[in-house]
């Protein structure tokens, strides 16, 4: 197994095909915050992606899952009325364990969808969960992640080698 690998890549959460997770058993659908769901601009969710996650709360469990500080998802979480775990740790596994126990769900019923290998895809591949990465929305990154993007592009050029994931290429 490809620690990093997602098993979708998208443009974006818009593109993701929720109808087909539904059809294969997934109930529970995490999304990390920071280029995911908003630019490290925003301070609140756009009005694409309320209605976007009004549309899914009819099918799907939401929670957000981000590394960022209580101060910064809240706001995104109340306005959007879902759960949250801020300050989550990704990749380390606690907040998938807490998931679960919380909404009575396995990995199987689970998807995350985030824009980094280096803790969304990392954190889902350990955990045995749907992952599925999309594009960053923006340019501008915490400084830990602007690490992790050095890393993950290089492990992005080892996998454009073997033919398991190019950039801009996306697939279900």
């Amino acid at each position: 197994m490809h620690r990093y690998l997602p098993k979708q890549y998208y443009k974006d959460i818009f593109s993701v095909s929720y109808d087909k997770l539904k059809q294969n058993g997934i109930t529970c659908l995490l999304f990390d915050l920071d280029n995911t769901l908003a630019t490290m601009e925003e301070t609140m969710p756009s009005q694409k992606v309320k209605d976007l996650f009004e549309m899914l709360k009819k099918d799907f469990q939401i929670v957000i899952v981000s590394n960022s500080f209580k101060k910064r998802v809240l706001p995104f979480a109340s306005i959007l009325g879902v759960d949250y775990i801020a300050f989550a740790k990704k990749p380390f596994g606690f907040s998938i364990r807490k998931i679960m126990k919380k909404y009575n769900v396995t990995p199987a019923q689970i998807a995350i969808i985030g824009d980094q290998f280096m803790t969304d895809m990392a954190l889902g591949n350990k955990k045995g969960i749907w992952t599925i990465f999309v594009d960053a929305l923006g340019l501008k990154d915490l400084k830990v992640t602007s690490f992790n993007r050095k890393l993950e592009n290089k492990i992005m050029k080892k996998y454009q080698q073997q033919q398991l994931f190019e950039r801009g290429n996306y697939y279900e």
